[in-house]
């Protein structure tokens, strides 16, 4: 490591470092105004001079590296000089005001560029962190000026995700809410900062966030984040503004006999509510009673919900919405590799030769990942998108597979048929690592691409193409979304990504793997904190952990396989199940088949909901609504999709009687005579006791998670590191060095289109709605977005006699609604795609019965509708 002298002070840095940021390093401020640690350093704005001894005139500091044995000065008398000039020239330039500078075109950023300083950060950061190349420097020399690409930045391709505000060093970029507007509104600048993780998708992104008396004000990334290296996207930055929406419920309500909502005392409220799981217990037994937890929680939140439902009520009738997301990744998954999770990191992106994208629109969906995958792209990876909409991504990738909605399978397996056939197999690998090969080659054999084609429309030129840079171009990695496991077969095409990665050897090394990019931002820790009706803590299965888990808790642990959530409100249309609580989770707006969800949610005796809303499950079947606190309100943890436990921590207090969902969980299990089993007085003392129940986090405590990043697990031990890749030795579950590779037959969906239902809809999420909208429509980001679409190609538009904007019906077998027509080549011919962000559309009144029949989860992404003009 070098040494180096800096005004007189003896310091060591690591090698790679530049002198500005040695100096920054030991506390030794030095002027800049291009610098940020999140760009290449670029040295136009001189401020950041230094002398170097041996040098023959200043250098800047931010370009130019430690060398050992350097001895430099910051503040020469010359160098003060040179910073007075060179920031009377920023500040005093006379371009004169003009408004032809001030845009405020985009409903989230105000412009005025007359505040420009020409460091040109605003452009650098648009193109190198998030590629989107937005702003650009119009002219050359002394003419030279920022400018929008489109002309007005409500008009350009800007995805608002503020780093060009964030970057600014000026006025010239500012968040709109925080303007000044004279009325008393805005401008309240953030008195105090907090560290915690995003509350959206399953990336974790690491933010700070501003608050000023009570209130949250504005939220800024976390510069030293692991995960999204400072970065985040419009709904992280701009999506804080449910926290303080007009219609957040800030004390319990109960219903009384004659259907109306009475407000009433938190103690009464959970008497009610434990009064109605007690009598759906002496009437029907545990399997009368469900509890589901919420990906939207804490894993502390979670962990003590599924211990509710086992240890107070007596039932494994617990679940979470990875149910109707990603369960098929931690199915499929665990199938073949023992365990069900991302095998590998973020980090790996910017180490891939290779990206496949199947089934994930990251960009929108996973913002800050999809960002990190166009910038490695753009840096010379190879990527292979496979999606039937023409996402961002597609534009940018080497190839572009477009199957029919439905038929991944058909196409993953012609692409194995490809390695095998041509001879692109690892052939070390699969001899060391996997099971299976013989009947694997045999049953492969049959899918040749020309086969494949006729499934899924897809040339079969083009699955070659695909196949042969996957297995050649490596490493490669693999990261996939709702469009692989929403389907039928969703468990079955996550085996056959794994099927793709054995067959290539790209597993356990860097650069390489399969990953889910999950949906919430802690889908994956509810579940594996045990919220799922098979397994208990740490995704251990029931059968084998009962009585260790039991031991623990000092309560009986039941055994009896539980319901998930989809035989929950079969159950209960059936009149079975009596009683649910449900935390997070607006079941009536989010379920497939919205009338059988209505059906069922009807017959219940009791429906108890904990939310920050009167969601509209609540609104129309609940008898008990308990407010919670928003994550922003609270500690605890959440897990993302890397196996990643981060921090989050309470910015603000909860309103009125909101609290965190473990302290109403806690209150529920002492009214019902388990007090003894829930004695805890903060989140950390629950998270001490995850980790005796959940050996492979054990490592990971409380203290050692307050660094930024958090962990991954497996962390066994409090000298661990933590795991960054799985399966670089041996597989999971006891598996040993070897895997099986899984022979899986393409099976049709029977949600097919007919002369009476011609058009395929798929349904999914948008960069500006997130899921059901219950916090991204109540945040500013709902100007963006107002309601959901439904996207069309200008072919089957003009075919129905539809304009842009023109409302159509959409009508299903199970159910129809109204949608205005966007008319976009995104979708091909014969396919539609919507959100389900809006209450007022009620898109899954559309969607039907299928599921997938290792998981149950339901098959959002294939529905046959029909579609109606006017």
């Amino acid at each position: 490591m070098p040494h180096l002298s800096i005004d007189g002070l003896a310091v060591e840095v690591a090698d790679g470092r530049s002198v500005l940021q040695a100096a920054l390093d030991n506390g030794i401020e030095i002027p800049t105004a291009c610098f940020d640690v999140r760009l290449e350093p670029s040295g136009a704005c001189r401020l950041c001079m230094v002398d170097i001894e041996g040098r023959e005139r200043p250098v800047a500091s931010c370009s130019t590296p430690v060398e050992d044995g350097m001895v430099v000065r910051t503040d020469t008398p010359t160098l003060v000089e040179l910073r007075r000039t060179l920031r009377g020239l920023m500040a005093t330039e006379d371009r004169g005001r003009s408004d032809s500078l001030v845009d405020d075109s985009h409903p989230l950023i105000h412009v005025d560029l007359n505040r420009c300083i020409k460091c040109w950060r605003c452009v650098r950061i648009c193109a190198e962190v998030q590629g989107q190349f937005v702003w650009q420097i119009d002219g050359r020399g002394e003419g030279s000026r920022v400018a929008v690409d489109g002309g007005a930045l409500g008009d350009s391709p800007c995805v608002s995700c503020g780093a060009c505000v964030d970057t600014c060093p000026t006025d010239a970029l500012e968040d709109r809410n925080l303007l000044d507007t004279g009325d008393g509104r805005g401008a309240a600048a953030p008195s105090r900062w907090t560290r915690t993780t995003c509350p959206y998708c399953g990336v974790g992104c690491e933010m700070l966030v501003g608050t000023h008396e009570g209130r949250v004000v504005t939220v800024r990334p976390a510069l030293d984040a692991p995960v999204n290296r400072g970065h985040l996207c419009v709904k992280g930055r701009y999506g804080h503004g449910f926290v303080h929406a007009a219609d957040r419920r800030h004390h319990p309500l109960v219903r009384d006999p004659e259907g109306q909502w009475r407000q009433v005392s938190f103690e009464e409220a959970v008497t009610v509510a434990a009064n109605g799981l007690r009598d759906a217990l002496e009437e029907g037994g545990s399997g009368a009673v469900g509890v589901l937890g919420s990906a939207r929680a804490t894993n502390e939140d979670n962990y003590l919900v599924q211990k509710l439902a086992r240890a107070v009520l007596g039932t494994n009738n617990v679940d979470c919405c990875a149910r109707v997301c990603h369960a098929p990744s931690a199915a499929g998954l665990k199938a073949v590799f023992g365990t069900g999770a991302a095998t590998s990191s973020f980090n790996d992106i910017e180490v891939a030769a290779t990206i496949l994208l199947c089934g994930a629109n990251a960009t929108e969906n996973h913002p800050v990942v999809g960002a990190r995958i166009k910038q490695a792209k753009l840096a010379g990876a190879n990527l292979i998108v496979i999606d039937p909409r023409r996402i961002e991504l597609a534009e940018v990738a080497d190839l572009h597979l477009r199957p029919r909605a439905g038929t991944n399978v058909a196409l993953l397996n012609a692409m194995a048929s490809v390695i095998v056939s041509e001879g692109l197999m690892d052939a070390a690998f699969v001899a060391e690592r996997a099971e299976g090969l013989d009947a694997f080659v045999d049953h492969i054999s049959k899918w040749s691409p020309e086969r494949a084609e006729a499934i899924c429309g897809v040339a079969a030129a083009d699955v070659r193409r695909a196949a042969r840079l996957y297995a050649t171009a490596k490493p490669a990695i693999s990261f996939h979304g709702l469009g692989v496991t929403e389907h039928t077969q969703g468990t079955e095409g996550v085996m056959c990504l794994a099927n793709l990665a054995m067959l290539t050897g790209n597993l356990g090394r860097p650069g390489a793997g399969v990953n889910p990019l999950r949906g919430q931002n802690n889908v994956q820790g509810a579940a594996h904190m045990g919220c799922e009706p098979s397994h208990l803590p740490g995704f251990a299965p029931l059968a084998g952990a009962a009585q260790r888990v039991g031991d623990i808790w000092g309560a009986e642990v039941p055994t009896e396989g539980g319901l998930d959530v989809m035989q929950m409100i079969d159950a209960a249309g059936e009149g079975d199940l009596k009683a649910l609580l449900v935390s997070g989770w607006d079941l009536l707006l989010t379920q497939p088949d919205m009338a059988a969800t209505k059906r069922a949610l009807a017959r219940l005796d009791t429906l108890v909901v904990v939310d920050l809303f009167l969601n509209e499950t609540a609104r129309e079947y609940a008898t008990v609504f308990l407010p919670a606190a928003a994550s922003f309100e609270k500690d605890g943890t959440f897990m993302n999709s890397e196996r990643r436990v981060q921090r989050i921590r309470a910015a603000i207090d909860p309103p009125g009687e909101a609290r965190a969902d473990w302290r109403i969980v806690s209150a529920l299990a002492a009214e019902l005579g388990r007090a003894d089993l829930f004695a805890y007085s903060s989140a950390g003392e629950i998270w001490d006791e995850v980790r005796r129940v959940w050996g492979p986090g054990a490592g990971m405590s409380w203290d050692r998670l307050d660094a930024p990043g958090g962990l991954q697990w497996p962390c066994p031990s409090g000298d661990h590191p933590g795991t960054s890749m799985l399966h670089v030795c041996a597989f999971g579950a006891d598996q040993g060095t070897r895997a099986e590779l899984r022979p899986i037959d393409f099976t049709p969906t029977p949600e097919e289109p007919d002369s009476g239902f011609p058009f395929v809809l798929v349904t999914g999420r948008s960069l500006y709605s997130f899921n059901a909208g219950t916090m991204s429509a109540r945040s500013d980001v709902l100007a963006l977005r107002p309601t959901d679409r439904l996207e069309i190609c200008a072919s089957d538009a003009s075919d129905i006699g539809v304009i842009d904007g023109e409302l159509v019906n959409v009508v299903s077998r199970y159910g129809q609604t109204k949608l205005s027509v966007e008319i976009t080549e995104r979708v091909a011919a014969g396919t539609v795609f919507a959100t389900f962000c809006d209450p007022a559309t009620q898109v899954n009144r559309l969607t039907g019965p299928h599921r997938d029949p290792y998981t149950h989860t339901p098959e959002y992404k294939v529905t046959a509708v029909r579609l109606v003009g006017g």
